[in-house]
């Protein structure tokens, strides 16, 4: 069977669209059974439905030469589009929705899908023939974001549609998913009623802790316990199965029972589970959780977990959830894949919501990105992940989110080693962690390497402005605390500048530059004057108090004296309180120690650059895909299995997407080496062939200027290396430069990444290295990341290279990656930059079988 997936509608609902079937004609002939006389004569321009039900019989024959795709709902049947092709590049277009389903954005759906499945098929212009009295169709046909030309014939208005994607269909797109996404939701995170199946009385267990949460948290709404063994629980009438039209349904009975309560939930119309129960895929079950899944989705469910905690949505007084404590009201939505860091996180930060996900079975961090991103209870987002389900959508999603909301991120497993045998440079470097790092960054996504430092993070984006810049006055009552925070802010890549003379006016032991240091003996009153004065210095974008108590006025004058202090800042305001976590005046984020503090204004500052950063754009550079592609295929059709590029392929390969390689002949023994050698111009390299690295064992030979030379060093080379050594190749020597090295990798979740970092025999030993995800649009800042980058540009008294092609090529391997996934692997190394440009001198690229990655355009659930 064809491969369907699930996607979300405008209301929220599931539908399931795949590609036709000739078994579905019976279903299509009820469909039109369904269908009101008018709805079929607007489709087939006649009354009555004999043209429909004959056209059913045609659509699913052996001879019907269209594409065409189905949606069910509720695992009925729904809607069918198509297209008809009338030539190479033109296309009829057509669509039934039965009645019962339209206004949920399925038409809309359905057109977009088929659309991008004739511009897969090389179709440009989809035309459509709509009744001008069909002012639904016709409205959606316009509304779509593909480009339209129309004229009217009588009655009829044909439409032209170009199939060719646009910034409006993007847009579109996005926005159409994000509404589906949201409305989803809206009755899992902000339900109106809400029962608890297996609402048991005994108070240890589970069922009858989250009652009780419910019940002790103010819900506004009926509450539902669900135990056909009793009467009543927590003063609650039960019932002996879940109401109709229950929005919320939370699951605590055994596993062997979550299913037939899920169907349960199915007939009785609830909008989402969120199933509490273990023993699905993080016990070997995954055929039962998958299960689980399909009810879920077949009934137009949300599914929350299975293995959870529960929810939490704090404005609406929802504590659906077994937590021991009670969480506060805050502005952070948190989502969290694991319960015991969930459970340690909410005792320390006060949240707007929290979604325990367990298993991640369907709902995932793209969905609750989606809906936090309007929530107006929500400043700060916060996620702790174990896995990605969708990592390139996560970024999208992300980068829009961002924009508006910081999103932080503790991701677990920085240690995993990629799971697949490399050779490469680039691939050994970019393992799965790197990876993340990378798309995160892209997104603007604020990664943190553990709980306490996503805990200070959260506390300072919540409650303070963003700093508009990265100068730091430091302020204080101890000089030691104070040096530190001057030493870390340094390290962090902030600013302490001088401040202006005679500012302040203190005790004759004060220091007044900039850490302002007012003594021990500084009261409270004078620590909020200076925080004043220095918050309104206008190089000065954000202030750092460090106060140790309980010197000076004491600790609770001096916290109301910096509560009030940065009330009329206008400026990003954190504190130090030696020895003391928390928040002062409920706006002011303190830490028991310097660094502490300093790193998360770092991270905000970082954050803040990022929002005023214009988003990136694509740098067009000419290429030749489809003789890239070419390249590729031919290799895997001689090895489907894939492998090593010879070094032809290789160098076309490369020049398909602009990178020449340095003029290279393959020799077989001494004597064809000598002939190269002459072909190329002495003097030359020589180097060892075969699966070695080259310069571990001597195979690499320098600056050789005579055949003689030349000879005795292949002599040499083939003795040492052995069998290994298959042949030689023959290079130019080059003019000295600074060496480099490209290279990337494709990952079949993640998608690609590209490298630049110091090349040569250094590569893996220095490990200076940038990363960044396609398409590659500040090449200049990738290369400013490096440590070498003085180099490039200059370094005690060396000219400064041709950085600007070394940035040419680093745009074009991100394009090559990007447009053939099946380049599993590939480096550049060296690559020779001088003042006359960049010069790949070896280059080697692993190509393995991969399925280009679905359009982003294709709104589908996950």
């Amino acid at each position: 069977m064809p491969e369907g997936y699930d996607v979300l509608l405008r209301d929220g609902g599931i539908a399931h669209v795949r590609p036709l079937l000739p078994t579905d004609r019976d279903a299509l002939h009820e469909l039109v059974d369904r269908s009101s006389e008018r709805s079929a004569y607007l489709r087939f321009f006649t009354g009555g439905r004999s043209t429909a039900h004959a056209y059913m019989d045609r659509v699913t024959s052996d001879k019907y030469q269209g594409h065409a795709l189905v949606a069910a709902m509720r695992d009925r049947l729904v809607g069918v589009a198509e297209y008809i092709p009338l030539d190479e590049h033109r296309a009829d277009l057509g669509i039934l929705i039965d009645d019962a389903a339209h206004g949920h954005g399925l038409g809309t759906l359905l057109l977009e899908h088929i659309a991008l499945d004739a511009a897969a098929h090389g179709v440009r212009e989809l035309e459509a023939d709509v009744l001008a009295e069909n002012r639904t169709m016709i409205k959606v046909l316009r509304d779509l974001g593909l480009d339209v030309t129309e004229h009217t014939e009588g009655g009829t208005l044909h439409l032209r549609i170009s199939a060719e994607p646009t910034s409006e269909l993007w847009a579109g797109v996005e926005s159409r998913d994000h509404q589906a996404g949201c409305a989803s939701l809206a009755r899992v995170l902000a339900p109106r009623s809400v029962a608890v199946i297996g609402a048991s009385r005994n108070e240890h267990a589970v069922g009858h802790k989250v009652l009780r949460n419910l019940i002790d948290g103010g819900f506004p709404g009926p509450i539902h316990p669900v135990n056909p063994h009793a009467a009543e629980v927590a003063g609650l009438a039960c019932h002996d199965r879940v109401p109709e039209g229950v929005d919320l349904a939370v699951v605590a009975v055994p596993a062997a029972r979550v299913l037939e309560v899920a169907r349960d939930c199915a007939k009785a119309g609830v909008a989402g589970l969120v199933v509490l129960t273990s023993g699905f895929a993080e016990t070997g079950q995954p055929g039962t959780e998958s299960e689980l899944l399909h009810v879920c989705r077949s009934a137009g469910m949300r599914l929350i977990g299975p293995n959870c905690l529960g929810i939490v949505n704090t404005a609406a007084h929802l504590n659906a959830s077994f937590l021991p404590h009670h969480p506060v009201q805050g502005r952070v939505a948190l989502m969290s894949q694991s319960g015991a860091i969930a459970a340690a996180l909410l005792q320390r930060l006060d949240v707007s919501m929290f979604v325990s996900v367990g298993n991640k079975a369907d709902v995932s961090s793209n969905d609750l990105l989606q809906c936090w991103e309007d929530d107006p209870h929500t400043d700060v987002i916060a996620l702790y992940l174990e896995s990605f389900g969708n990592p390139r959508k996560f970024v999208r999603i992300a980068r829009r989110v961002g924009a508006r909301k910081p999103v932080l991120l503790v991701k677990s497993g920085r240690g995993e080693a990629g799971g697949r045998a490399v050779r490469s440079h680039t691939a050994a470097a970019a393992t799965p962690d790197v990876a993340v790092d990378a798309l995160v960054r892209a997104a603007g996504v604020i990664r943190l390497d553990s709980v306490p430092e996503l805990i200070d993070t959260a506390r300072l984006l919540a409650f303070q402005p963003l700093p508009r810049g990265s100068r730091v006055a430091v302020v204080g009552n101890s000089g030691g605390p104070e040096a530190m925070a001057a030493d870390a802010c340094e390290r962090r890549g902030l600013t302490v500048p001088e401040l202006p003379s005679g500012l302040l006016h203190a005790r004759a032991a004060a220091a007044l530059g900039n850490p302002v240091d007012l003594t021990a003996d500084a009261t409270a009153a004078e620590l909020g004057s200076a925080v004043r004065a220095v918050a309104a210095v206008p190089d000065v974008d954000a202030v750092l108090v460090v106060y140790t108590p309980p010197f000076g006025s004491g600790l609770e004058e001096t916290r109301r004296a910096i509560a009030e202090a940065a009330k009329e800042a206008g400026k990003t305001v954190l504190a130090c309180v030696v020895g003391h976590d928390g928040l002062i005046g409920g706006r002011v984020p303190s830490y028991a120690f310097p660094e502490q503090a300093v790193q998360a204004l770092a991270r905000a500052v970082r954050y803040a650059e990022w929002r005023r950063t214009p988003e990136p754009v694509a740098i067009p550079v000419p290429v030749d895909r489809e003789a890239g592609r070419q390249v590729v295929a031919a290799a895997l059709e001689a090895h489907p299995q894939g492998g090593w590029l010879s070094p032809e392929a290789t160098a076309r390969l490369l020049s398909c997407y602009g990178v020449t390689l340095t003029e290279s002949a393959e020799a077989c023994g001494p004597d064809e080496a000598a002939r190269a050698a002459a072909r190329v111009g002495f003097p030359v390299v020589l180097k060892a062939v075969g699966p070695v690295h080259k310069s571990d064992v001597g195979g690499v030979r320098l600056d050789l200027r005579t055949e003689d030379e030349l000879r005795h060093a292949y002599h040499e080379m083939s003795e040492r290396i052995g069998p290994a050594m298959t042949g030689a190749i023959v290079q130019p020597m080059l003019p000295a430069g600074v060496e480099m090295i490209v290279g990337g990798v494709n990952y079949p979740v993640f998608g690609p990444l590209v490298m630049a970092g110091m090349g040569g025999v250094t590569a893996d030993l220095l490990a200076d290295r940038a990363f960044r995800v396609p398409p590659v649009t500040d090449p200049a800042g990738m290369l400013d990341e490096l440590r070498c980058a003085p180099l490039l540009h200059g370094y005690r008294g060396s000219p400064a290279v041709d950085v600007k092609s070394l940035e040419d090529q680093l745009i074009r391997i991100g394009r090559l990656l990007e447009d053939l996934p099946q380049v599993a692997e590939l480096d550049l190394n060296p690559v020779i930059v001088t003042t006359g440009g960049a010069t790949t001198v070896d280059a080697r690229i692993r190509v393995a079988p991969a399925q280009a990655p679905p359009t982003a355009l294709l709104r589908r659930l996950r």
